[in-house]
């Protein structure tokens, strides 16, 4: 008798959802480069830029679970979803996992007096003064400064089979978007800039996860939002200062940690917003709260 589908699932079926989404982002990538041609410019436009959107949305939301609580129970079916992320992303989801764990352990910290930070993500890395770099900086230059070579070779050094397995996915997705090149360049050519945009929009939103929060305090490492729509489409990432507190906390349990901790958030002084981390370049942060 076969095995019930659920175990294949490592911890919740409610991970049915991102699966069954990341499939369907991977399909609209698909159908927009195949469908082009057939597409009238008011419909590309609006498509390209939920594309982008949707390229914030996943990195944030269905990829960032997975580094955090892998979906699967069998590390084949982990790594074929890893797989799948990055031809559907652009870009290696095992070297942003080994990018985010970075990112974990510095927790958006300040730079030391040799001017490094452990967080190669940290809001501070490129600011004066102790100060948060300027957002649109942030924004728009994060995408420029990866150093996958010393990332790689740091992998390769402590994990060489995730980095062989990080070449596995940077080969597949190169040969998948050159395939669709091949299929219609013109498609590929005008996502592009999009895809860029995907990436600034990511980063516009991990400005915000840490905008007002506390570097030298675990409870207040990161700043959240409890938007209920907000929650509901980007699988509770508006519960970042929950997550950072405790980043193996199960995506379905951040809600219920809150109120756990809602009172000793408080009288420590994390921040929250009320609206999505995107959004938050429309609030007036000099405001605390």
């Amino acid at each position: 008798m076969a095995r019930p589908v659920y175990r294949w699932l490592a911890y919740s079926l409610w991970d049915i959802v991102p699966i069954a989404l990341a499939l369907a982002h991977f399909a609209f990538v698909l159908w927009l480069v195949t469908a082009f041609h057939s597409l009238s410019w008011w419909a590309i436009v609006p498509l390209a830029l939920v594309y982008a959107v949707s390229l914030s949305w996943s990195i944030n939301s269905i990829s960032h679970n997975q580094i955090h609580n892998p979906y699967f129970t069998h590390k084949g079916m982990n790594r074929a979803f890893d797989l799948l992320l990055s031809v559907t992303i652009g870009f290696s989801q095992t070297m942003y996992r080994d990018i985010h764990n970075r990112h974990h352990r510095g927790n958006s910290d300040r730079p030391n007096e040799k001017g490094e930070t452990v967080d190669p993500l940290s809001i501070y890395r490129y600011g004066h003064n102790g100060e948060p770099e300027a957002l649109w900086r942030y924004v728009f230059l994060s995408a420029f400064r990866d150093e996958p070579k010393s990332y790689y070779e740091d992998m390769k050094r402590k994990h060489p089979d995730d980095a062989r397995w990080a070449k596995v996915e940077i080969y597949v997705t190169v040969a998948a978007y050159i395939a669709l090149a091949f299929y219609d360049w013109h498609a590929v050519l005008l996502l592009l800039p999009f895809w860029y945009l995907g990436q600034s929009l990511s980063s516009l939103n991990g400005y915000y996860e840490h905008f007002g929060g506390n570097p030298d305090l675990p409870i207040a490492w990161g700043v959240s939002s409890y938007s209920t729509l907000y929650n509901v489409i980007w699988m509770n990432n508006g519960y970042h200062a929950e997550h950072h507190y405790r980043p193996k906390m199960h995506w379905t349990k951040v809600k219920a940690f809150h109120k756990e901790i809602k009172d000793q958030q408080r009288m420590m002084g994390v921040k929250e917003i009320p609206v999505s981390h995107g959004l938050g370049f429309l609030l007036d942060h000099s405001k605390r709260g």
